[in-house]
């Protein structure tokens, strides 16, 4: 045995004589502080405390360049991520495969989201990646449209109207053509659903291409496309140019329908609980100051900016309030069923509303077989952690997560029954 060792183990020496004394001596000061001081923070002892902020304050959120990203643009431009601990920076992305990817790869933290991606992307659907993703939180409902070309103005106000072009165009061997803009995204199924209201199958008797929201416009104006679907101010740059007419909104199609969501990966989420809720609180308190009318002119001010959407702040504001000129000949209206920030529950997570989606995936054949309706949807959309927050901030929500939905052909989803649903269209690709 090495004497000199046991020996030094049981008999410090000078250096960690001190060393021990002043670690002694600053606990105890500590403690004496603590006592003394009791409004410090709960935990604090000797200077430091169990943190109740956010356990990552450096978060980096994608977004499009579209109305609906105004929730996050005002969060970040009037300081209410640094309100609730974060240090936000925004990307503007080209496209919504870049704002998936960007996600997956932990490139952005959060994310301006289109509803079906969250699930496409969970389930590895349509080639997405398969990776786990969440919906805590609703950014908006309503607001987006299906604009097309002026040739058929005066001629097409519903998709049965529609239906002899297509047939004309097929016969001929040059099928009309229509872009959205992501195959699970929002803006293809209001495409898809709004045609085959017609009788026209989305699949088998049209071209559906994929056009990134920012560059529809001029797609359609060198001939790209006959129509398509996406979110504001793409529709209203349509009637502004005289390149196309709205033919309908999505509101029309269903009154408060969900549309862009705040996404995280599961991993995230799962690791970072009080960032999720300091995002949340903060984009709550941004959603109501949009909702106040007279802040959107404002609002679309700040949106505007180049580094945003990059387009001039008139062409947003007149259907950011409401205002519709459908650039048909139609004299203007205002639509009580605009584009809702926080009104009417918008921020709650409905399960329903991703039942919903689920159910249209399954019509169009983008799954095989029944998929696990329930057990996708409780994986995806969260509202406990919208709950959560919502007790915390003092803000009612609903008594329960889903209910039923009326659109406006008359059939009414019942979440109850998603695949009933799903297989009770006559017009579908049911695998």
């Amino acid at each position: 045995m090495d004497l000199k060792k046991e020996n030094e183990k049981t008999n410090p020496t000078p250096i960690e004589k001190n060393v021990t004394r002043r670690g002694f001596l600053k606990t105890a000061v500590g403690l004496a502080a603590a006592a003394a001081l009791p409004g410090l923070p709960k935990g604090w002892v000797g200077g430091a405390w169990a943190g109740d902020g956010p356990e990552t304050t450096d978060v980096r959120f994608g977004l499009i360049a579209l109305t609906d990203c105004a929730s996050l643009v005002m969060a970040h431009e009037r300081g209410l991520f640094k309100k609730y601990g974060i240090h936000s920076t925004l990307s503007k992305e080209a496209s919504w495969a870049v704002i998936r990817d960007k996600l997956t790869l932990g490139e952005n933290h959060a994310t301006h989201m289109l509803i079906g991606m969250p699930y496409a992307s969970s389930m590895g659907l349509l080639g997405s990646p398969k990776k786990p993703m969440v919906i805590p939180f609703h950014l908006n409902h309503n607001g987006q449209a299906i604009t097309l070309q002026k040739k058929f103005a005066g001629k097409v106000r519903s998709a049965a109207d529609l239906k002899p072009f297509v047939e004309s165009a097929k016969s001929a061997g040059q099928p009309l053509t229509f872009a959205m803009t992501f195959p699970s995204g929002s803006h293809a199924m209001w495409m898809r659903y709004w045609l085959a209201s017609g009788g026209i199958h989305p699949d088998l008797d049209v071209s559906l291409i994929t056009i990134p929201p920012p560059q529809m416009v001029q797609n359609m104006k060198i001939d790209k496309m006959d129509g398509f679907c996406v979110g504001e101010p793409w529709n209203a740059r349509a009637v502004t140019d005289g390149s196309g007419y709205t033919v309908i909104t999505t509101q029309t199609i269903w009154k408060d329908h969900p549309e862009k969501v705040l996404a995280f990966t599961a991993d995230f989420a799962e690791k970072n609980p009080k960032t999720v809720k300091a995002i949340i609180k903060a984009l709550t308190e941004s959603s109501q100051f949009i909702d106040k009318m007279e802040n959107r002119e404002q609002v679309a001010e700040i949106v505007s900016k180049p580094q945003y959407i990059n387009c001039p702040k008139e062409v947003i504001l007149g259907r950011f309030r409401g205002t519709y000129d459908y650039g048909d000949g139609r004299p203007p209206v205002q639509d009580p069923n605009a584009m809702t920030f926080f009104n009417r529950n918008t921020n709650f997570p409905w399960k329903s509303h991703g039942l919903w989606w689920v159910s249209q995936f399954r019509r169009w054949g983008m799954v095989t077989g029944t998929p696990d309706y329930t057990g996708i949807v409780d994986k995806v959309h969260r509202p406990d952690l919208y709950r959560e927050v919502a007790k915390e901030m003092g803000l009612a929500v609903p008594a329960t997560d889903t209910k039923k939905e009326t659109l406006f052909d008359g059939k009414t989803f019942d979440p109850a029954d998603p695949e009933g649903y799903a297989k009770s269209f006559p017009i579908h690709r049911l695998a």
